[in-house]
């Protein structure tokens, strides 16, 4: 019987797999710009800091993708951890703003 306090598992899978491809392509961006940029409001270990928690983390990703693949989206990703990757995913936006509006002046 299906608890009627869960949403179906069908409707997990339809927004997790979106959720986890965006997450790839956005820490694959972070990455890049991290590893190409120097990043001038940054100093060197902040942006070697930032830089080591997007490479923890796509991997993270990149493992969450292929069990969801794997399991034809029978998988389910804890929401502390999602929360986590959000966060960070945030934080690189932030730094991507900032270097776009440096950069407009």
């Amino acid at each position: 019987m299906i608890n009627p306090y869960f949403p179906e598992p069908d409707l997990f899978s339809v927004r997790l797999g979106p959720l986890l491809g965006d997450y790839h392509y956005w820490l694959s961006r972070s990455r890049s710009l991290l590893e190409f940029e120097k990043i001038d409001f940054l100093d060197t270990q902040q942006q070697s800091d930032l830089l080591g928690r997007v490479h923890q983390t796509l991997s993270e990703v990149i493992a969450a993708r292929s069990l969801f693949k794997a399991t034809y989206g029978q998988i389910g990703i804890e929401l502390n951890l999602l929360e986590t990757w959000h966060d960070l995913v945030s934080e690189c936006w932030q730094i991507m703003i900032q270097l776009r509006l440096g950069q407009s002046n």
